[in-house]
Order: C-alpha cells, then structure tokens, then sequence
C-alpha cells in the first residue's frame, strides 16, 4: 500500500476513535447518549425508555397508531403515520405531526373529545393527539409529546391554600359599597379567555355534554364557554350506562370533568393518555389553564362519533366519579384516582304555573372561584325554564340561601316582575362571586339553596298621585299621607299612613320622598354607604345580607332631616355633640369621618312593584 494511503486511513481512524471516545468496558453502564437519547431533563425516575419513546428517536414515515374510543365497541386502535416532528411550534413547544390512516378518521375528520387519545410508535408511547388545523382536508393530527405531558405539575407550584386567602380570583372592587348589578357587569366581562392556538393550529375543541338545559339555556352558556375551547352538545347525562362500575381510566378511555352532576348536568370531555401510580394524564392541551384546581374527574362511555361538516364530536355519558383533577396545564391535565374533589350541594325547588307539579332538581356543583358562578348561572336557569321562556308578564317570587360555614348564611327572600330571571340571578351570582373571591380569607361555599314560585302575571305599578292633608304643621303634629299606586292590570289602589313629626324638629322646610324599592336602595347607598362596604368576611356577610333585604313589594316614605353626629369608618355616633363632630372630622385623621345622615323611614306593603317616585314637600312651623 503506498505510504500516503495508509498515512491518510490511520489518521481517519484516529479521527474516529477520538469522536467516538474511549471504549466502555464489559459490565459497565454506557455513558448516557450511547445507547438511545438521555432521559430529559427533570423527568428522572419517571422516564423508561422502554416505556416512552422521545422525540429524537421519532423518524417521518414510521408507522404508529392511537387508542381511543369511537363507539359502542370502546377503546379501539387507529392506525396512524408520522409525518414529522416540529420543533419549537410554539416556544417550549414541540410537536409531533400525525396522519390518520383509518377511514372512519377520513370520514369523520378531527373528532372534539379525541384530545389526550395516546399515540405510539414501536410500541412506545409518544405522546396525545391535541391539535389540527381548520379546514383540513385530510386528517391530519398534531400530538403533544409525552415528556411534555410528564412534565405537567412537575414544577414550582405555590400552596394554594396559603394564596387563596391572600389574593382573589377575580379584580373585584371591595373598597367601594356594594353593587351587585356592577359585580355581575365585571364577572362577564372579566371571565379568563385561554388561547386555543398553536402556530395557526386550532386545539380539538372539549365537548361540553349537557343534559336538562332548554335550547335558549345552551344558547347562553354556549356564547360563555366557547372562547374556553368547549363545544356545547346535548347528551347522556350521570347514572344512565349499564355497569359504570365497569369503566376504567386507562389510556384511551373517555376522561369526564362533571362541572355539574344530578339532575342537570355539564361535564367536559376527553380521552386518557396515560396512568401512572393512580394518576391520570389527559388531554394534550390545558382545560382551562388554571395550574392548581380541585374539579371533579370522573369515567365515561362514548355511545358513538357524530360527523359534521363543522366539528364532528363524541357523544358519551359520564359514568362515576373515581377522583379529582388536580393540575390543569399547557401540556394537559392531571388527575388522581381516589381523590376527593369539594363540590356544592346545590338543591332547586320551581313552582310553575303551568307544570303539573313541584319540581325538585338536586346537583352538585363544582367548587372553583371562578368556575362556580358560571355553571350556577346556567343550572338555576335550566331549572326555571324547563317548559320554556316565561310569558311576557310574569312574576317570580323567591327565596335563597348561601351556607358559608360555620351555621352563617347569607339569606333572601324577594319577588320580581317582567324581568325573566335577571334580578334574582344577578343577586345570587354576584353574592357568591364576592364570597368566594373575597381578599380577607378563604370562603368555601357549603350550600345552595333556591325556592322559586313562577307566576303568569305582571306586578309593575306606578304612583299614580301623593298627596299630604296638610304640608304646613308643628313640630310633634302628625301629618295623613295618600298615595295612589297605579298598576295596569290591577287598576288603582289608594293607601293611607300616618306621619308623626319629630318633637325636637327644628322649624324649616323638610322633604318627604314616596318610592318604590329601586329608589330607596339609592337613598341608602347616598346617606349610608359605609353599611354596603366591607372590610373583613364577617362585614361581607353582613353587608350582602343587608343590601339583599330590601323588599320590592313595598312603597317607601323617607323624611330626611338635618344631618347631625357622625360615622367612624362603620360606627354611627348620631347624637355626637357638633363640637366633638368637627375636632373626629379633622382632615388629618385617618380614619374614614363621615356626617351621620337622619331620616325617618316607614313602609308599607303593597304586593306590586313600584318602580317610580314622588317628592313632597313638609313645612314645619315654630
């Protein structure tokens, strides 16, 4: 061999030997890398390499298929192909890009509830089918690596029970006297919105199966839900599959998340990936992207794939409940087996005029600040319109009860007239978004409690006159008050009282307002707000029961008189000498000094709504 040909094979395997470094001895473990991909980075002790398969090792055109169910035959297998791996989709985010061979994946195209439906390669898992793209016109499937999903909960994660009560869910204002239209305002506008893409692809929508919601019901929430990436269908609701004992969260199974259970039910679905050690991995992709939650998470059946030009979806039931979705990530869920979720005992009671009989609706209600006034809303609603929209003059009249522990309740009772179920959905949920976001400790409701009366006729009324029997009297005299309360189907109907004015009343000029409940509740937040403000739960408590006990079937009549004493922050000094008044009201203090506004305030009952006002005018003589 001539020199210089043997010179250049010996510097090339020198050049080798370096590369590839010093060999490993018989019986020692090679250095990591040699023998397949290293274990990735904080998944030690749970990675296998037999067991899971990474994303270096993934070639395009390998063969791999999925499990999940489809059916009435149940977890089946889906022959699939790989097309490539993408890295870097979204940062942090790698992809792996699948092709579904089966033609019931061409017929159907991407299925809602096949989220989490494990994908493997060599008998490997290598991740869940999260994603594909709109208008596709094959089915082509995004899967979410498994390390991605193993990761999920793996992180620093704060104790929840120690931030609960330190910060609250939702910005509600709880410096300002309490307004309950605002809160429902903000609750609707401020509800959390998670992202659904992936570098142009779409996340496979959830479906959200109801049972015992009218069309108009669904509507609604479907409006509510839809930017969460949930798809609104009716379906089977809990207790209705033969031997749901028998459903088991393997991977591929149908993985439930009862929002509400019992009689009306909303339950979010997907498919399991995988089990380990009791814990259940699922979806691909986050459900709400929350990190910690206590939700229900519960086993179901898929009764068949309904195709559909627009989103075709599994249609299942939920069978029972066997643990508790605890992380709710990016990459998936993560729920444990035999875990215990906190839900609401909620119990709805409807009267209807034209239902044979009472009505008794018994469910449970997942427990989250910001997911519980939600599907509160929806449940009350469903209940009260089982036979349809009301007519347009109706009434309801209704009690409700909030259990907030320890034997406190916040309490009401109240009618409402032509205005659907809004007074009385807006008072409840906003009550319990405030308890349950409040920012001075945690609150976990313990019970919800309605009784509604719904009846065909409207109660509005105006007055129809106000009139004094004499506007100029003596300090100590009594003045006869009439009133006529117009309403249109009732007609007119006079009332009488009797006014008695104070002894002590300075001479002047004083002002009698006649109104209905919606004017005397801005009467009291203007003389009163410090009452409709809290500071501390027990001061909430307080303060909703205070704002909620106002009785729309009274007529109220309100002497103001001249202010005198004043507030300390909650603390009414009404008889505080004016010169002890002015040294607590010193701009230099701290505390909050208001002047104490009089009045003298009576009612009368009227059993209609009087939704105006008239002011009259008292002259008190010396």
């Amino acid at each position: 061999m001539p020199g210089s040909k043997r010179n250049f094979l010996l510097v090339v395997v020198h050049i080798s030997a370096v590369l590839a470094g010093p060999p490993c001895l018989a019986g020692e473990p090679a250095p990591s890398g040699m023998n397949g991909p290293a274990t990735p980075s904080g998944l030690e002790g749970i990675w296998d390499p037999a067991k899971y398969i990474s994303l270096d090792e993934i070639r395009p055109g390998t063969k791999a298929y999925c499990l999940t169910e489809y059916g009435v035959a149940g977890i089946e297998r889906f022959e699939l192909e790989v097309i490539d791996v993408v890295l870097n989709m979204e940062p942090g985010k790698d992809a792996i890009m699948v092709r579904g061979l089966d033609e019931r994946f061409v017929h159907t195209g991407p299925v809602s509830g096949c989220s989490g439906s494990p994908v493997y390669i060599d008998g490997r898992l290598a991740g869940a089918l999260a994603f594909t793209w709109p208008y596709a016109k094959e089915p082509l499937y995004g899967a979410t690596p498994i390390a991605e999903m193993l990761m999920v909960g793996r992180g620093r994660q704060a104790d929840s029970r120690r931030t609960d009560a330190a910060q609250a869910a939702l910005a509600l204002d709880f410096t300002a006297p309490i307004d309950l239209a605002e809160v429902d305002s903000q609750l609707r506008s401020a509800m959390p919105r998670t992202s659904r893409g992936l570098g142009g692809a779409n996340y496979l929508p959830c479906p959200l199966i109801t049972t015992g919601l009218p069309v108009a019901v669904s509507e609604q929430l479907r409006a509510v839900v839809e930017p969460f990436g949930f798809m609104v269908v009716a379906g089977g609701g809990s207790g209705n599959i033969e031997g749901d004992g028998s459903l088991e969260l393997v991977p591929g199974a149908s993985l439930a998340v009862p929002m509400v259970s019992g009689d009306i039910t909303m339950c979010v679905y997907g498919t399991v990936t995988e089990v380990v050690d009791g814990k259940v991995y699922g979806f691909g992709h986050s459900l709400l992207g929350y990190g910690r939650v206590d939700l229900p998470m519960a086993a179901a059946k898929v009764h068949t794939v309904v195709s559909s030009i627009a989103s075709s979806f599994k249609l299942a039931s939920v069978g029972q409940t066997v643990g508790a979705l605890q992380i709710d990530e990016a990459a998936g869920i993560v729920g444990q087996i035999g875990a215990t979720a906190k839900t609401i005992p909620l119990t709805i009671r409807v009267d209807r005029f034209n239902d044979t009989e009472h009505r008794l609706y018994n469910c449970r209600l997942a427990h989250n600040r910001q997911l519980t006034p939600l599907y509160l809303r929806a449940t009350v609603a469903a209940a009260a319109l089982r036979l349809g929209d009301f007519p347009p003059d109706h009434t309801l009249e209704y009690r409700v009860a909030i259990g907030v522990g320890q034997g406190e309740q916040v309490a009401f009772e109240n009618i409402s007239t032509g205005l659907g179920l809004n007074e009385m959905i807006i008072e409840t949920i906003s009550s319990v978004a405030l308890l349950m976001n409040n920012p001075y400790e945690r609150i976990d409701i313990e019970s919800l409690d309605f009784d509604i009366r719904i009846l065909p006729r409207n109660i509005i009324s105006h007055i129809w006159s106000a009139e004094l029997s004499d506007s100029k009297v003596k300090a100590g005299q009594s003045v006869d008050i009439a009133v006529v309360v117009e309403s249109v189907l009732a007609g007119r109907k006079q009332y009488r009282h009797n006014l008695e004015i104070p002894r002590d009343l300075a001479p002047g000029d004083y002002e009698l307002t006649v109104c209905g409940s919606r004017d005397y509740e801005r009467f009291l937040a203007k003389a009163v707000p410090y009452r409709f403000v809290a500071q501390s739960v027990p001061q909430l408590i307080d303060a909703l029961n205070s704002s909620l006990q106002i009785d729309r079937g009274r007529l109220y009549l309100l002497l103001t008189l001249p202010s005198g004493g004043v507030t300390v922050e909650k603390a009414e000094l009404p008889d505080l000498p004016a010169t002890k008044a002015l040294i607590l009201r010193d701009t230099k203090r701290t505390l909050r000094i208001l002047p104490y506004s009089h009045w003298i305030e009576q009612s009368l009952e009227t059993g209609t709504v009087v939704i105006d006002k008239k002011t009259l005018r008292i002259q008190v003589e010396e």
